[in-house]
């Protein structure tokens, strides 16, 4: 997988405890994006699905009988 670098700023404070528990910050730094991606994804969905929601379409009412032939 290809991979962009970037720079963030993070609290020393957080940095510094961070450190101390062995926390890998890259890594959390990429699992924190992905989520966040996740859940913007999620959130486009929703709002997409809101917007033009399913409807009742006689088709699949006619193709389920078809099954049943």
């Amino acid at each position: 997988m290809a991979s962009t670098r970037t720079t963030f700023t993070l609290d020393d404070a957080l940095a510094e405890r961070a450190r101390k528990l062995g926390v890998n910050i890259s890594a959390a730094a990429r699992e924190g994006v992905a989520a966040a991606v996740r859940a913007a994804l999620a959130d486009a969905d929703r709002a997409a699905y809101e917007q033009h929601p399913e409807r009742a379409d006689s088709f699949w009412t006619d193709a389920e009988a078809w099954g049943e032939e």
